[in-house]
């Protein structure tokens, strides 16, 4: 039984690391926080909680978690500190060795985290990772992936206009680089009735835009028995919805019926997100990765072909093990002759305990960073030349909350990203869709500036 009583008029701040799918479980959350009496502290407010949800995807993530969670314990004396996700669940005796650390929860645990919380919270009695033995000291398990069985529903915005709907969690793939398998556990779901659920709560809070976030999530239905193409077609249904995006579909996943049925589908957006992570097939290979280049281009050319003004977004890894230069010339080569919008560069960082450690060939840090500045040159390129062609034209924006007396933003359905300058914005145009005619690039050319056009 949670005693909410201890949470009343106590102040949180929330840190996220990652993905998406972090942003919406953290939102998540502070809902449940909210909920309980707890408000979230202001800038320059000391925090009685502070939670941190983190990311291990490379060594450098796991620098930026035990930094956030170091600051936010020296900004917040005396405040009971929760760690989370993916660092938490890797590295859960080190993470709790910090200094103010109070409650260090894995994937199996945050499931439960207010009851965690409110356990640790009322009795201010340190829990170390999962379970404390009889006589107060912490004990630490490390949990195998078979283990993390768990599935932590999300679907929330936080300070956001877009919803982030979680509709799957874990990977069964285990490429040799990647670590998150054992972070997340297997590939497990909820079904697609408890999914639409959500959406239609939502939609009765205003919701008007989803994005669906997950580990793996052409993988869903291995829980159910169900498929993606079946959640996106009773999503579509939702009424009160009117956008949805995908975050992210590997591309022996993304079926040529899922592309079909969201050219022609009411709500789902002509924007993909597809991880690549290299263009050549040796690197493919070494990577333990389910397709080749030749397959990944189908699926571009398939989208493009029912979808012309589709975005598309691209993960890219580069100067991963066997990465030789020859290797990521054919990388640069095969992404530069395709049409895609924007490249996600990733330089390859080692993680202990992956496959890819006995691979023989080291990138130094040296040419990952070339290689890096290339791919992010070739992206802006891309990306820039995408924007131009809609340059002009009149079409549909839902706009997010801007600061008072700063510039407003929003993203067309197609996801180019749109800016209202501060004397055209109006606190009411939150979460509104308005239609627009596009302008030129903004000052530093990361939006197109827009003119509304009265309805």
């Amino acid at each position: 039984m949670i005693d909410s009583s201890a949470f009343q008029g106590k102040k949180a701040k929330y840190f996220t690391l990652g993905c998406k799918l972090n942003f919406s479980e953290t939102s998540t959350f502070g809902k449940m926080l909210s909920e309980l009496g707890v408000q979230t502290a202001k800038k320059g407010e000391q925090a009685d909680i502070c939670l941190i949800n983190t990311c291990s995807v490379t060594e450098v993530a796991d620098h930026k978690c035990r930094q956030a969670i170091h600051r936010l314990v020296r900004e917040n004396p005396g405040a009971f500190v929760v760690v989370t996700g993916c660092y938490a669940q890797l590295e859960p005796a080190r993470v709790s060795r910090i200094e103010g650390v109070d409650l260090v929860l894995g994937s199996n645990e945050k499931a439960n985290l207010i009851q965690f919380l409110s356990e640790g919270f009322v009795s201010r009695d340190k829990i170390a990772t999962y379970e404390t033995s009889p006589n107060g000291t912490a004990t630490y398990k490390t949990e195998k992936t078979k283990d993390i069985k768990t599935f932590a529903p999300s679907c929330s915005r936080g300070n956001r206009t877009r919803y982030f709907l979680k509709v799957q969690d874990g990977c069964d793939y285990f490429c040799t680089y990647c670590t998150i398998p054992y972070a997340r556990g297997f590939s497990r779901n909820p079904a697609i009735a408890s999914l639409v659920k959500q959406a239609e709560e939502a939609a009765r809070e205003g919701g008007k835009e989803i994005v669906l976030t997950g580990v793996n999530i052409g993988d869903f239905g291995k829980t159910t028995g169900e498929k993606f193409i079946d959640l996106v077609k009773a999503l579509d249904r939702v009424e009160g919805i009117r956008r949805y995006r995908i975050s992210s579909l590997e591309p022996d996943l993304l079926s040529d019926e899922l592309i079909d049925y969201c050219a022609r589908s009411r709500a789902f957006m002509p924007h993909y997100h597809i991880p690549l992570q290299s263009g050549s097939d040796t690197v493919l290979k070494l990577m333990h990765r389910h397709y080749d280049r030749q397959l990944f281009a189908d699926k571009i050319l398939r989208i493009k072909e029912v979808m012309p003004d589709a975005f598309i977004g691209v993960d890219v890894m580069v100067g991963c093990r066997g990465e030789t230069p020859e290797c990521f010339e054919e990388t640069f080569d095969f992404l530069q002759s395709l049409d895609v919008t924007q490249l996600h560069v990733f330089p390859y960082s080692e993680r202990p305990g992956t496959s890819a450690l006995s691979i023989p060939y080291v990138v130094s840090d040296k040419d990952k960073r070339e290689r890096s500045h290339r791919l992010l040159t070739l992206s802006d390129e891309k990306t820039h030349a995408f924007y131009e062609r809609h340059i002009g034209q009149e079409t549909e924006v839902l706009f997010e909350k801007a600061t008072r007396g700063r510039a407003m933003h929003g993203f067309t359905k197609n996801y180019v990203r749109v800016e209202l300058s501060p004397a055209e914005a109006r606190e009411e145009y939150d979460n509104q869709l308005m239609t627009v005619r596009l302008g030129d690039f903004n000052h530093d050319r990361t939006a197109l500036k827009a003119e509304i056009i009265d309805n």
